[in-house]
C-alpha cells in the first residue's frame, strides 16, 4: 500500500507526541528529527525532506503550539497542513483548452507502464464524456504497437496507426484524423528507452514543436523512488512537461517519488496509478494523500469509487432486500461483482479513517474472492435463494463443482447466516425499519464481509 512505511512511522512518532501533556521545545525537535528520518527513509528528497522539517519546527514552536491544550494534534495539523503543500495543494486538472482535439503527448521510460496507461486514461476520459483517439508513435520497441491496439481495444478505444513510420508524420496523420472522425482528445503514445538519450529526447521535442500538444505528461514508476524524480527532472528540463502520472502508487510502500517530484521539477502530478485494472487510475489529490499518509483515510476517494461502479437501482433493491429480511446469494454474488468492480480490497479498507495500518496482508487475500464467486455459481438457483436446504450431498457436489472443499463451502454458508442476522438486527429496531446507507454492502456493511473467504 502506498505510504505504508512513512505513515506508520510518523504515527509512531506522533504517538509518543500525544504522551505529553505539554510539550517542550526539546520534544519538538526530537519530534522533528525522527519525522526528517522517516521521509529520508521512504526515500524522499535530502533538501526537500529538510526543508519541510524546518518548516513544521518554525511552525510547530509557535507561542499557540507550545501554550495548546493539545500541542501534539496542533503538531500533526501542521504536518498535515505542509504534505499538502509539499504535494501542491489542489488537484491539477487536465488543460484541455477551447479548441478540439486536444492533443496530450504521453512520455517516459520503457517499463513506466506508458502504453498501458494511455489506455487507463482514456477510459477515464470516456468516463469525462469526452472522445479519445490512442495513436501509436512508438515504432522501435517490439509489439508496442501491437500492445497499444490491445489495450485500446480493452477499454474501447479506437487506435490509429501506420505501422513503422516517421513518428512526427504519425503524430500529425492522427490528429488531422482525429479532426475528421470527431475525436476531441489525443493521445500520442510516443517512443520509450531504457534509459535516457539525445536520439529520444530529440525525436520528442521534433514532435512537441510540430504538433504542439496542450498536455505533456511523463509516466514514471513510483517504485523507483528518487530515480523516478531524476527521469522526471530530465524530461521537464528537456519538454518542459505540464504533469506527471505516477504509477505504481498502491505498491510503493514508501512514496518518496510521489512527496518529491512537484519539490524538484514544479511540475504537479496529475493523475496516480494505483492497480493493474483499466480502471485504476486516479486524479491525484494532495489533500487526500495527506490523510492518508497520516493513516485518516480517504472517505472521499473510496465514495467517488462507489459512485463510478454502484448502479443506483440496484442499490435501492438491494437496500430493499435488506429491509425485508430477503437477501439471498444471488444478492450477495452482485456485491462481491460490485466489490471488484472498486478495485483491490485491501486498498479500499485502508480508505476507511482508523483502518490504514490495522489490516494485515494475510487477513485479505483477493485472489480467493474468485473461489467464493465460484462456490456460489455452482449452486442452484433454488440454493441460492435458501441456502438452508444446502444438506452435506449438496456441499459435497458443490465443491466438486468449484474446485474448492467442503470446508470452505461450510465457511461460506456460515458467514452468510451470520451476517443475516446482523442485517436483521440492523434493519428492525423495536419493529421500525431503519434507514439504510445510499449504497449497501459495498461501504455501509464491508465489515459484515470480514469473514468471508479473502474478505
Amino acid at each position: 500500500m502506498a505510504f505504508e512505511g512513512l505513515s506508520s512511522k510518523l504515527n509512531k512518532v506522533f504517538g509518543k507526541l500525544k504522551g505529553h501533556g505539554k510539550l517542550t521545545e526539546k520534544d519538538i525537535k526530537d519530534a522533528m528529527r525522527e519525522v526528517r528520518m522517516a521521509l529520508l527513509d521512504a526515500d524522499v528528497n535530502f533538501k526537500v525532506a529538510k526543508d519541510f522539517v524546518n518548516k513544521v519546527s518554525e511552525k510547530a514552536l509557535g507561542a499557540k503550539v507550545m501554550e495548546s491544550l493539545t500541542p501534539a494534534q496542533q503538531v500533526i495539523d501542521i504536518v498535515h497542513t505542509e504534505l499538502i503543500e509539499l504535494m501542491g495543494n489542489t488537484e491539477v486538472k487536465l488543460d484541455f483548452g477551447s479548441k478540439p482535439p486536444c492533443v496530450i503527448m504521453m512520455c517516459g521510460l520503457q517499463g513506466a507502464g506508458k502504453t498501458t496507461h494511455c489506455a487507463k486514461l482514456a477510459k477515464w476520459l470516456q468516463a469525462q464524456n469526452r472522445r479519445p483517439l490512442l495513436v501509436a508513435c512508438d515504432v522501435y520497441r517490439p509489439a508496442a504497437i501491437e500492445q497499444l491496439h490491445v489495450v485500446g481495444e480493452k477499454v474501447g478505444a479506437r487506435v490509429f496507426d501506420e505501422g513503422q513510420g516517421n513518428p512526427v508524420e504519425i503524430a500529425k496523420h492522427g490528429i488531422k484524423y482525429a479532426k475528421d472522425q470527431g475525436y476531441d482528445t489525443v493521445l500520442l503514445d510516443t517512443a520509450g528507452r531504457l534509459h535516457i538519450d539525445e536520439t529520444l529526447m530529440q525525436e520528442l521535442k521534433d514532435i512537441k514543436s510540430t504538433v504542439e500538444p496542450r498536455e505533456i505528461l511523463l509516466v514514471v514508476d513510483s517504485m523507483t523512488g528518487q530515480d523516478a524524480v531524476n527521469v522526471a527532472q530530465s524530461f521537464n528540463d528537456a519538454l518542459d512537461i505540464t504533469g506527471v502520472i505516477l504509477t505504481k502508487l498502491d505498491g510503493d510502500t514508501r512514496g518518496g517519488a510521489a512527496l518529491t517530484v512537484l519539490a524538484i521539477t514544479g511540475k504537479p502530478i496529475k493523475f496516480a496509478g494505483v492497480g493493474e485494472k483499466a480502471d485504476d487510475l486516479e486524479p491525484f489529490y494532495p489533500d487526500r494523500m495527506a490523510d492518508r499518509i497520516l493513516g485518516m483515510g480517504d472517505v472521499l476517494t473510496l465514495i467517488d469509487k462507489a459512485k463510478a461502479t454502484i448502479d443506483e437501482k440496484e442499490a435501492e433493491k438491494t437496500v430493499k432486500k435488506l429491509q425485508e429480511n430477503k437477501f439471498d446469494l444471488n444478492d450477495l454474488y452482485a456485491q462481491f461483482v460490485q466489490i471488484e468492480k472498486m478495485g483491490n480490497v485491501r486498498n479500499l479498507l485502508n480508505m476507511i479513517p482508523g483502518v490504514q495500518g490495522k489490516i494485515k496482508e494475510e487477513d485479505i487475500d483477493d485472489k480467493k474472492l474468485p473461489h467464493t464467486k465460484a462456490i456460489i455459481t455452482s449452486m442452484t438457483p433454488k440454493e441460492r435463494e435458501k441456502p438452508s436446504i444446502i444438506n452435506a450431498r449438496r456441499k459435497r457436489r458443490i465443491a466438486a463443482g468449484s474446485g474448492t472443499s467442503v470446508e470452505e463451502v461450510n465457511q461460506l454458508l456460515q458467514q452468510f447466516e451470520q451476517m443475516q442476522k446482523m442485517m436483521k438486527q440492523m434493519g428492525f429496531v423495536g419493529g421500525k425499519k431503519k434507514r439504510f446507507p445510499r449504497f449497501p454492502m459495498n461501504m455501509g456493511g464491508m465489515g459484515g464481509m470480514g469473514g468471508f473467504p479473502g474478505m
